[in-house]
């Protein structure tokens, strides 16, 4: 090969490397045009499903006093024994019982003028309890009071399983959001050519609890506190992004 030939090859095939990211970047370009100039309708809809709840939870306390730290915490742990032992009478399993909060603190005596003079120790404990029974909800609440709970905390309501609530709200999102989509093609002359994208938000969540009621040990019930479960709604939240085309 001449020194002129090898020149005039060495030429073109720099020409063709040069050539070769060019093409690539034209038909990026074209995909990226095409993507653009595509039509597309962004919509957001929801679903609800209504359920019976199966699941309580509440937080009992106890709440003594002593002298000593010492002696706070002896009795606090004693009364605690024979609540716990009323929620296993009632039926509520070993799992369903758990500690959520023990406190020992120092009580102190103001006046005017003075300073604060130590008046003995408060031990607190409290347990959060799940009540998977709520025929007997009533009834463990008044047992544990009886064996010497001294407050109650807030009520809320749950599902145990709460999959098919779900499901059901997300047929409902699901098929909301397709009315609407078919509607807003209708309207400006377009038909869905394709679901492009969908996501999904929400879920389920438990009831918030209400304030916390406080009950006396000593009181006495001729008959269970009543307590209504009402109904829970199940929401799911959806979006989308459908192709149109006229």
């Amino acid at each position: 090969m001449t020194r002129t030939a090898s020149i005039a090859l060495a030429a073109a095939l720099l020409a063709g490397a040069t050539a070769l990211p060019a093409a690539a970047q034209g038909l990026g370009a074209d995909s990226a045009d095409a993507a653009f100039r595509a039509t597309t309708l962004n919509l957001s809809a929801s679903g609800e499903s209504k359920v019976t709840p199966d699941l309580a939870t509440i937080t009992l306390g106890v709440q003594t006093d002593g002298p000593t730290a010492a002696q706070a915490l002896s009795a606090n742990a004693a009364q605690m024994t024979r609540v716990v032992a009323a929620l296993r009478k009632a039926g509520i399993a070993e799992r369903d019982i758990q500690t959520s909060s023990l406190n020992v603190s120092p009580q102190y005596v103001y006046e005017q003028n003075q300073p604060p003079k130590l008046n003995g120790y408060q031990a607190s404990n409290q347990v959060t309890i799940q009540v998977r029974d709520l025929a007997k909800l009533g009834q463990t609440v008044d047992a544990t009071v009886g064996a010497g709970a001294t407050n109650v905390g807030g009520i809320s309501f749950g599902l145990q399983d709460p999959k098919a609530a779900e499901d059901a709200a997300r047929l409902d999102a699901v098929k909301a959001l397709q009315a609407k989509a078919d509607l807003y093609a209708r309207a400006t002359g377009y038909r869905i050519v394709r679901l492009v994208s969908l996501g999904e938000g929400g879920g389920y969540t438990p009831s918030p609890p209400p304030m916390p009621m406080y009950a006396m040990a000593k009181r006495e019930m001729a008959d269970s506190s009543p307590v209504s479960a009402g109904e829970l709604k199940v929401r799911i939240d959806v979006s989308a992004t459908y192709e149109l085309a006229k």
